[in-house]
């Protein structure tokens, strides 16, 4: 995912109200920009790391900037924004570079079933239907990735929507994008959401499909990378 146009560079005050963060630009100016992330960002916002802003071509828009990149401390790239990890996703299938699912060549984004919508519905010559919702990973501790980041319902909801179609006998995948280079390894966060690990581990049991891939990040784009192992 190649972003539209050149990033701006920054260093972060602080995040607050979860969907807004001061930064102060490079010239000394102290700006308030829009945090594309609904999660609790732990390990994510620390202030003083440096920060990347894209810029809205909607000139109306309240906050003309997006918080898209941080740096940690240890030179670790962080994906801010999760709404990119979908887009990451979907060039990663175009390009068959998800191993797993590199055999679908029709990819069909927002699918509705039912009354919900799955991020991605696959098909492919001799393949069975396939079901994939991706989530984005950023919480990392000691090189292990970790989702969710805080209790999360709508997971919690998506995990029984997957095992249902799973005992449906459709193909249901459920992939976290690791939007942080420092990411060595994954696992479910069992220590912050129990009741998602558990609708998890009971999907898994109906025939649900967990992967991880981490990302390749700079300044200029974010592209799916490499398979990442369970911890």
């Amino acid at each position: 995912m190649i972003f539209p146009s050149a990033l701006v560079k920054g260093k972060l005050i602080k995040r607050y109200k979860r969907f807004l963060a001061d930064v102060e630009l490079n010239d000394g100016e102290v700006i308030t920009v829009h945090c594309p992330n609904t999660g609790a960002m732990t390990n994510c916002a620390t202030p003083g790391w440096t920060v990347y802003l894209s810029l809205a071509e909607n000139k109306k828009r309240k906050y003309a900037h997006t918080w898209e990149l941080a740096v940690n401390d240890f030179g670790q790239w962080i994906g801010i924004n999760a709404n990119n990890a979908n887009k990451i996703v979907k060039e990663a299938l175009q390009a068959n570079a998800i191993v797993e699912l590199a055999e679908y060549n029709q990819i069909r984004s927002e699918f509705k079933v039912g009354e919900s919508r799955i991020d991605f519905f696959l098909q492919g010559d001799d393949m069975p239907d396939c079901y994939l919702e991706v989530k984005s990973m950023t919480l990392c501790e000691n090189n292990i990735g970790y989702f969710p980041d805080t209790i999360t319902q709508r997971g919690t909801k998506h995990a029984n929507e997957l095992a249902q179609l799973a005992n449906a006998g459709h193909r249901a995948v459920l992939l976290f994008c690791a939007q942080h280079s420092g990411i060595e390894k994954f696992n479910i966060a069992k220590h912050i959401d129990e009741e998602y690990a558990l609708a998890v581990l009971e999907a898994q049991k109906s025939g649900l499909e967990v992967i991880c891939y981490g990302c390749n990040f700079s300044c200029d784009f974010i592209e799916l990378a490499h398979s990442v192992t369970i911890a």
